[in-house]
């Protein structure tokens, strides 16, 4: 019930496209907002996106509007992070996590501490 876990990710190119996946339960989802974080050698743990139970809210880091795209597909408990024209500076181990104090209707990405559980990864390598 409460597992996470991630996959999806690979070696690509710049400008590039992955779909990176977090696979867990529909009790999750139903109680939890969910996000995703990504963090590279040497740097701190960062949020890029996350998803109010439901689905009805979504949000973004600055430095990844536009380009990536979280979801929900509630038939396979799953919620996806569509990440297109990948740069160089996007390789990381994304984790997925839940955050089961959110409101519905509500996601943030400025309090890494309301996630309270994480999935193990999935590493993303953006390189020619």
């Amino acid at each position: 019930q409460l597992q996470l876990v991630e996959s999806g990710g690979g070696n690509v190119q710049p400008g590039g496209s992955l779909r990176l996946s977090c696979a867990t339960s529909a009790l999750t989802l139903r109680s939890s907002a969910i996000g995703w974080f990504r963090q590279a050698p040497g740097k701190e743990r960062e949020a890029v996106s996350c998803i109010s139970r439901g689905g009805s809210t979504t949000d973004y880091a600055d430095s990844v509007k536009g380009r990536f795209t979280i979801s929900i597909d509630n038939l396979k408990n799953t919620v996806y992070l569509q990440i297109d024209s990948l740069k160089p500076e996007d390789t990381a181990v994304y984790y997925c996590a839940r955050d089961w104090s959110s409101l519905p209707g509500t996601c943030t990405l400025y309090d890494k501490r309301r996630y309270t559980y994480w999935g193990q990864g999935t590493q993303v390598t953006v390189s020619s």
